[in-house]
């Protein structure tokens, strides 16, 4: 029985719909341990994996980090390149805080992600999500206008850091 479970557990992981594809500009700031970080965004997103570029306000590149199935890499400004099995673990290691990528792919287009607990959903008069939880994570939306289907704003906070995002513009691809 347990092994039939457990089968049935991968195989509903495995047919996941992959996380939707963007390209993102923006800017982030991140709380954590009596500190703070800010930078430009920039962040594409596709079914091969994650490019996030940190830059300065003068356009410099603070930090690139990529990630694919075969885990995730940062480059700082150095050139030095630091390697983990994903962003967030790359991240905690080499800043403090996580960047929790595997629900912000979601979180920025103003929705859940799939595979993490949710809890205590939230919405507005036309039926947007504004708040809510997944895991260790509290995330709440602002919108631009109030017709906008996506958020202009996050806020998210974790165990390790607050981080507010605020999104310049994203593009999605037309089917």
């Amino acid at each position: 029985m347990l092994c039939a479970a457990l089968l049935t557990a991968c195989a509903a992981t495995a047919t996941l719909a992959p996380a939707p594809a963007f390209e993102l500009a923006g800017r982030i700031v991140v709380r954590y341990q009596d500190r703070g970080f800010s930078s430009a965004l920039r962040w594409t997103q596709n079914s091969g994996g994650d490019e996030i570029w940190l830059t300065a306000p003068l356009g410099q590149t603070l930090a690139y980090l990529q990630a694919d199935a075969s885990g995730a890499m940062l480059t700082a400004a150095d050139q030095r390149q630091y390697r983990a099995g994903s962003i967030e673990s790359l991240t905690k290691s080499a800043f403090g805080w996580r960047f929790p990528v595997t629900g912000m792919r979601y979180w920025v287009l103003g929705q859940p992600a799939p595979g993490m607990t949710l809890a205590a959903v939230e919405r507005d008069d036309a039926n947007r999500i504004t708040r809510f939880r997944q895991d260790d994570w509290q995330v709440a939306f602002n919108y631009a206008a109030p017709g906008e289907p996506r958020p202009s704003r996050l806020a998210v906070a974790g165990a390790d850091a607050e981080i507010r995002l605020v999104i310049d513009s994203l593009v999605t691809p037309q089917p």
